[in-house]
């Protein structure tokens, strides 16, 4: 039996968070933070199944490449206080077959 999980969380420059680690952290990349020259490596997590950056059909080019997005992300925000990225987290039921897992 599935049990239903939901939560939306946010990345404020205020608490000190970072869209840029988050987004490494994520999808297992190595992003590089240009307000504060750190470099978030990620590339040896384990446990990333697939990463994609969705956008409409108009945006541009840049929009579906993270190490491109993400930093205009946090560019575009100029605030010391402002909200520079929203997570939405949904529990998947173990009940799914994981597709890269071999068949029996």
């Amino acid at each position: 039996m599935a049990i239903y999980h939901a939560n939306v969380k946010t990345f404020s420059r205020a608490k000190g968070h970072s869209s840029i680690a988050a987004a490494a952290y994520r999808a297992g990349l190595l992003l590089e933070d240009a307000l504060t020259g750190l470099r978030h490596d990620y590339r040896r997590r384990d446990g990333v199944v697939e990463t994609r950056c969705i956008a409409p059909e108009d945006a541009p080019d840049w929009a579906l490449v993270p190490a491109e997005l993400w930093p205009a992300a946090e560019a575009a925000e100029r605030r010391k206080d402002s909200t520079v990225a929203r997570e939405f987290e949904f529990a998947l039921p173990h009940e799914l077959d994981d597709p890269t897992s071999p068949r029996p």
